[in-house]
Parts: structure tokens; sequence; C-alpha cells
């Protein structure tokens, strides 16, 4: 018998462990590219699973973040981020260029390349603790994620954005109260601590500027009256949110995806200079870090997939299903590093590519390596199906990955 998606179903959808997406994703692509939804904020939505209607929609511009009535847009969830419509209607496409233009420099490519030996060095430092932490207590499995996937990419923002790496504790909590999908008042009242704290950091580099990001945005506050402190400092929250948790993720979400399977481990680890590079545009690929999808409001009826989106309608783009789909990727479940091409949409596509790619591309290209070469016979001490996933946070992921040598 053949499945049958429910009326208007519900996300997030049930998943059978946190490497594989949910079985509905693909029979509502059966169906067809768009498929109405209910978000868990129970308003409608529009749901992209297929990749060329996706693709379509994060480069046109007729869809934005913001909302021509945003009290009457639809929400998405509770949570403090990516919840509704933010940044104004009149003025969205002037202000992303604004701080596209200010924030382009800072994320390049060639900056990068010249914090990878710093990368390195830290990762190093990471992987000292994991063994620390095995030689306190022999025998016993290592929790990868607390001492490898969350501090590495804090690590690596903090030094970036200018932020105390003695405050990692402080928006650590912070970051994990505004991305709860029920978070309601309290994630709020969290992205308003987190404002207030990334206020505060700004101010010590007016006094005291350095060679950071924060630092950069003050000099440009300096120079453009228009760009408020309320700006700048929710600018600098959502980059310190999105500069360790997506990159944690899929650190934790890559480590399970070579150590679950023996021989995939064995490959990578006999040349992992060499494969690294395909491998982790696979891991990007075919890993879910959340289940909700990026989302988007129409600015004026749209026509996509053989539907019209109607000015105002919430769409979300699962780029976790859009990169399953099998008219794009043969066999697209599988893990396949040698695939060719690998045009992934985990980043987006468009004038709104995620900024942070060429971090998060830096990052991951040093640890996976990195961590093979030390711990060459890492394996996963639980099974897959064992790991509890994060069903409650916006960018899903898992709380431990025990892991043993």
């Amino acid at each position: 018998m053949t499945a049958t998606a429910p009326a208007r179903p519900r996300l997030p959808f049930d998943r059978p462990n946190v490497l594989d997406i949910a079985p509905l994703y693909e029979v509502l692509r059966r169906e067809g590219p768009l498929t109405r939804v209910t978000t868990p904020a129970g308003d409608p939505a529009w749901l992209v699973t297929a990749y060329a209607e996706a693709k379509q929609i994060f480069g046109d511009r007729r869809f934005g973040r913001s909302h021509p009535t945003p009290e009457t847009a639809a929400r998405v969830s509770h949570a403090a981020v990516l919840d509704g419509p933010s940044g104004e209607y009149e003025t969205e496409e002037r202000e992303h260029t604004r701080m596209r233009r200010l924030l382009v420099p800072a994320f390049s490519a060639p900056r990068m390349r010249r914090l990878a030996g710093r990368i390195e060095e830290l990762t190093a430092r990471c992987l000292d603790d994991m063994q620390a932490a095995r030689d306190a207590r022999p025998g016993e499995p290592v929790n990868l994620h607390e001492l490898l996937a969350f501090p590495l990419p804090v690590l690596v923002i903090c030094e970036l954005l200018g932020v105390p790496y003695a405050d990692r504790g402080h928006f650590r909590q912070l970051s994990q109260r505004i991305g709860m999908i029920d978070g309601g008042a309290d994630a709020r009242a969290a992205m308003a601590d987190f404002k207030a704290y990334t206020a505060t950091l700004a101010e010590a580099k007016r006094r005291e500027p350095g060679p950071d990001v924060i630092s950069d945005l003050v000099a440009a506050q300096a120079e453009d009256p228009t760009f408020s402190e309320d700006e700048l400092a929710r600018l600098a929250a959502g980059l310190i949110f999105a500069g360790h948790e997506t990159t944690s993720t899929r650190i934790d979400l890559g480590v399970l995806l070579l150590l679950s399977d023996p021989s995939r481990r064995d490959r990578f680890a006999e040349d992992p200079d060499g494969q690294v590079g395909p491998t982790v545009e696979e891991i990007l690929r075919i890993t879910a870090p959340g289940g909700l999808g990026l989302l988007r409001y129409a600015h004026e009826d749209v026509e996509v997939g053989g539907v019209t989106i109607a000015r105002g309608e919430a769409v979300l783009i699962a780029s976790n299903a859009a990169n399953r789909d099998a008219t794009v990727f043969a066999d697209p479940d599988e893990f396949d590093p040698a695939r060719r091409p690998t045009a992934h949409l985990a980043f987006g596509h468009g004038a709104h590519v995620c900024i942070g790619a060429n971090l998060a591309r830096t990052e991951l290209r040093t640890v996976f390596p990195a961590l093979l070469r030390r711990f060459p016979g890492l394996r996963l001490a639980v099974p897959v199906d064992a790991i509890e996933i994060r069903h409650n946070r916006l960018t899903g992921g898992v709380d431990e990955v025990p892991v043993t040598w």
C-alpha cells in the first residue's frame, strides 16, 4: 500500500533517528513540490520539499523575511528567532544589502584561510581535552559533543567576533532558550537579555576596539546614523547564535555519519586530507539539523511549482528534503563523498546565501581530519538509534555523542 500524507500535516515530522530525515518528506514530494502544512505555532504555511522549487524561491526577490502586514503574518514557532517576520517590508532589500556589505569582508574566503591555522590550534586543544577526559575515566565513553563539537565553534566565533570565551556559559544558555520552539515568553526574555549582553560588548568595543567583527560593526555605526543600537545588538546576537549553534550540530552529525559505518570511517582515515573536501560537502548535503525549514514570506502573488503562493503567505523551504531529491541526486539517501556535482542547498542559494558558509566549511574541513588522525580507532559507544534528537530546538541536533577509542 502506498503511503499518503495526512491532511495539512503538522511540523516537525517524526524521523527514525538523527541521521535520517522524516519519511513524510518523500511522501509529500511525490504529491507535489509544495504542500500545505501547519507550523508548530498552529498557523498555515507552504512547505517546499523539491530541489528546483527550493532553489527558485531562495533566489527570488519576491520572497523575503519581512511581511507586508506583520501583525497578520503566520508564525512558525514560539522561539525568539526565525519565528515570524523580521525587518521592515519597505526597506528589507536595502537593509540586507547594507548588512552584507558590512559583514562579507569579515567572513570572506581569504580571511577564513588566514584563520585556518588558528582553528587548527583550537581543534588540537579540544582533542587534548577529549584525551584528558578519557585518561581521567579509563574505559568510560567520552561525550564528543561537550568536548569538541560545542566548544570548538564557540572558541572560533568568540575570536572572530571579539566575544570573551569566559562568557560562553552565559550566551550558551541564552542561545538554548531563544531557540526553543515552544519557548514563548521565556524565549523572548532570553532574546532581550542576549541583546543587552551584545550591547554591552559593543560599548566595550567603542572604548577599546580590536581586530574583530563587533569592533567593525561599531566603526560602521559611527559612520551611519541610521544603524541603530538595537540593530547592532540584534545583529551581533544573531551572529553569536548562528556562529556556534549550527556548526556545532554539523560536527556532531558528521561524526555520527563517519562512525556509524566503520568501513566509512576507515576509508576516510586512510587519506583524511585528500578526502575532506568532498566528505564535508556530502555531510552538509545529507545531514538534517532542524525540522522546520527556512522561512520566507511572499511579497506578491507568485506561481511556483504549479501553485500560486498569495502575497503574505508563509513558505518554509525544507533544505533537508530538497537535498535528498532523487531528480537531482542519485541514490539521495546514500552517503557518497564521491558524488559529483554536490550542488546542495545547505547554505541556501542566491543573494541570501548564508554569510557564514566559508567559516563553517573551514571549521569542518579542519575538525574531521584532525579527529581521525588523533583517534583513528574512534567509534561510537552506543548505536545511532539510541542517541536522542533535540526535537524542541530550532537547530535540532543532539546533546550527546558518546565515543570511545
